[in-house]
């Protein structure tokens, strides 16, 4: 049986949403690129102007609005309206920047992080932000009668905090963790809770979220909408925010859509101003006159993993042939009509840890090279073209979640080099199931994260019987995954992650797909939008031209 810690790791590596929230990257990832009319959109009035509402189009409703208490990343992304936290990732350098901390210093052995607190923030109710008010929402996220889905288990290498002053607010560790840093820049999840407005509301808090960001909460219809207005005293934007002050609409609502179509329609008649679409709808969009299409790539990447215990894909010039009969782009192209870029290895583009080498030692298809590696491997071909050694078939079953016209693709693909390839789709919640008993040859599915540390979580053996689905065992990727977690001088993690990539790819262990791209149709009468690698929506320097 699954712990809920292992249920919610799961829902937030294979059930991956569009955020529409800022999300690192790396230095070295591509930048989509933009057209002139998307990067330089005129303006109707030069100068920003305050007043107006903003109505986005959005697909999941929050299940609460308590921060440490919310499991969807709907609520992270309303709750970064209303809140902050201490750190925030800068969408167009991909760095980690201070927020509500000025700054942060690590330990030489890095097991204490000290961060000093940003004079002069308030909360909606008045309050102000100490380091004690950290200090006490983070022993609540921690607490285990809060039961914290995401906020807790994603700072639970805290073991203790202290708060000598105002302004000082310190993490004691039992070990160093890479990972916490990048798990405090969630804007939602990671927000100070005002002790005045946890005491006065108790378990209605996520209904009467109090917090210190642009945004203050006005309403929620259930199943339609919520409602924010402006934070009139907000002076602590985001460093790479133009506008340091208050938002300039005086409103934000936020209408939840589910259909595809509904969302579409609600733009073309304005009633919604903004809203992710697939990439087929954004070529609606890209050349009208009345929308501006941001372009990005969020940290996702879709992989077919293998079984190790399986005897056939033990053997790593099968598990290399197997990667050389893809071809990335006719996959593109039939998953997400060419919006997308082929992933060489575990770490997609816009990830923490992404070496782009990848790109020149990845495999790339070749299906000559694929069939002379099964014949090394002793798979010949019989009479039907499909291999076989010591009496046995080379057939795979492949576990799918949904139905992509990419997996008969890839069916056909194995065909041609001699693999026999059966697909098994079942509902997600079953998928997973079958996944976790190993009870599958192949599985098509995605990982996302802020930060590549997930990858300890589905490669390192202590996770066999979690989400090491794969069954793999590498003591030498043991060794290079639990530097990834300690190490945080990020010069050096880069590097390690840059051998991670490279030892995943050179024993084969999964096939690499792609990465989608991202669309956020924008109507011009909002102005201030600004193109950026994520498509990040920087809601702050927005304002409504009418």
């Amino acid at each position: 049986m699954l712990s809920e810690r292992s249920k919610g790791q799961i829902r937030s590596v294979l059930l991956i949403c569009i955020l529409v929230f800022s999300i690192v990257g790396c230095s070295s990832a591509p930048t989509p690129a933009t057209d002139q009319k998307q990067a330089s959109q005129p303006a109707k009035s030069s100068q920003p102007k305050k007043g107006g509402t903003i109505t986005m189009g959005y697909q999941m409703e929050p299940d609460t609005l308590d921060p440490q208490k919310t499991s969807l990343s709907a609520g992270n992304f309303v709750g970064g309206l209303l809140g902050g936290a201490l750190l925030i990732l800068d969408p167009f350098t991909f760095e980690l920047k201070p927020h509500l901390a000025e700054s942060y210093t690590i330990s030489d052995n890095g097991k204490t992080m000290t961060f000093k607190i940003r004079p002069g923030v308030k909360f909606h109710d008045g309050t102000p932000l100490t380091a004690e008010v950290f200090k006490q929402s983070y022993e609540r996220a921690l607490e285990p009668k809060t039961a914290s889905p995401v906020t807790g288990p994603d700072v639970s290498s805290i073991k203790s905090i202290s708060a000598p002053d105002d302004s000082t607010l310190i993490f004691h560790l039992d070990e160093p963790s890479a990972s916490l840093l990048s798990n405090l820049s969630y804007s939602g999840y990671q927000q100070p809770i005002s002790i005045e407005a946890r005491n006065k509301y108790g378990n209605e808090l996520g209904r009467n979220p109090v917090g210190v960001g642009p945004w203050k909460f006005e309403s929620w219809k259930t199943g339609e909408s919520i409602t924010l207005v402006r934070n009139d005293d907000y002076k602590w934007a985001a460093p790479f925010a133009e506008n340091q002050g208050p938002v300039r609409p005086d409103k934000f609502v936020l209408k939840f859509i589910q259909d595809d179509q509904t969302m579409m329609a609600a733009l073309d008649s304005g009633t919604i101003d903004i809203a992710t679409v697939s990439p087929k709808d954004a070529k609606k969009y890209k050349d009208h006159k009345d929308f501006t299409v941001l372009e990005g790539m969020q940290p996702v990447e879709f992989f077919i993993g293998m079984n190790l215990e399986n005897e056939i894909l033990q053997d790593v010039r099968v598990r290399k042939a197997l990667n050389l009969a893809i071809n990335k782009d006719a996959l593109i192209i039939a998953d997400l009509q060419g919006e997308g870029v082929p992933v060489y290895g575990p770490i997609p583009p816009t990830m923490i840890g992404y070496d782009a080498a990848v790109e020149q030692y990845g495999y790339k298809y070749n299906a000559d090279q694929a069939r002379q590696l099964l014949e090394e491997a002793g798979w010949k071909p019989n009479a039907q073209g499909i291999r076989e050694k010591d009496g046995k078939t080379l057939s795979l079953t492949m576990l799918i979640e949904d139905t992509n016209p990419g997996h008969q693709l890839v069916q056909s693909m194995f065909k041609e080099i001699g693999v026999e390839l059966h697909i098994q789709k079942y509902e997600s919640a079953t998928a997973l199931e079958q996944a976790l008993k190993g009870e599958f040859d192949l599985f098509s599915t995605d990982h996302g994260s802020v930060d590549p540390d997930i990858l300890h979580l589905l490669l390192h053996s202590s996770q066999i019987g979690g989400l090491n689905f794969f069954r793999l065992s590498d003591k030498q990727l043991d060794s290079l995954l639990d530097k990834g977690r300690t190490t945080t001088d990020q010069v050096l993690r880069q590097q390690v992650f840059a051998d991670i990539q490279k030892r995943v790819v050179e024993q084969a262990y999964w096939i690499p797909l792609y990465s989608a791209k991202t669309f956020v149709v924008v109507s011009n009468r909002i102005q201030g939008v600004k193109p950026n690698p994520l498509a990040t929506l920087i809601i702050q320097d927005m304002w409504v031209n009418e």
